[in-house]
């Protein structure tokens, strides 16, 4: 499977800016979606800097789900209502919605080693229930560091674990192997978002202890 083109709500940030530094250079467009067009443009602009023969754009949040049947969202969790439901009557029919959220007590204000419950099971599921019934949801991308994400200099190293529907699986395994190196692995339905999405602050934690920026995953015996 391949993808022609990404929109990554987000991408000003350091992790969606990461993935989709990583995206446009292998080849898939990519839409930057902001709140304001400006700061998208702004992103776009800085991505192009980094892959000259990118093909990158940028928009609101609300076209940039527009024109993609590929969303990934990479906001703070208290972004999610705000955001979700902003993009939510944009989507395409079947949209393939990836959402790499983690609840770190830091999104509101807190330590980002400590994650915090989520009423709907995770920031995954919350973010499912603001959308239609028609769009695939999964979970996605938690556990890659944005430092090297954003390093094109190296190969990233490690696994992607992923969960939710399973027509939506395919699109996150073609994302992944899209980034040399990286992995896909099926980590079963949304439900286990809540313990995917948690790794990320044990991970943040790990990169404190040993004074790194780029601690990943990886699920060892699996068939080739």
């Amino acid at each position: 499977m391949k993808i022609e083109r990404v929109a990554v709500i987000g991408a000003t940030g350091a992790e969606g800016f990461g993935l989709a530094t990583r995206w446009a250079g292998a080849g898939i467009e990519v839409i930057i979606g902001s709140r304001e067009a400006t700061k998208a443009e702004d992103a776009a602009r800085r991505l192009t800097e980094v892959v000259p023969d990118g093909n990158v754009r940028g928009a609101e949040n609300p076209q940039a789900a527009a024109g993609a049947e590929v969303v990934v969202v990479t906001v703070p969790f208290s972004g999610i209502p705000s955001i979700y439901r902003s993009i939510a009557e944009h989507l395409t029919e079947g949209a393939v919605v990836i959402d790499a959220t983690v609840p770190v007590q830091a999104s509101i204000g807190g330590r980002p080693t400590h994650v915090f419950g989520v009423w709907e099971g995770s920031a995954a599921q919350l973010a499912k229930s603001l959308l239609p019934d028609h769009v695939k949801m999964c979970a996605a991308f938690h556990s890659l560091s944005a430092a090297a994400l954003s390093d094109r200099e190296v190969a990233l190293h490690g696994d992607v674990l992923a969960c939710g529907s399973k027509a939506g699986k395919d699109t996150v395994k073609a994302l992944t192997e899209a980034i040399p190196e990286l992995c896909f692995v099926d980590a079963g339905p949304l439900e286990n978002a809540r313990i995917v999405e948690t790794i990320t602050a044990l991970l943040i934690g790990i990169n404190r202890r040993y004074k790194i920026d780029r601690a990943g995953i990886h699920i060892t015996n699996l068939p080739e």
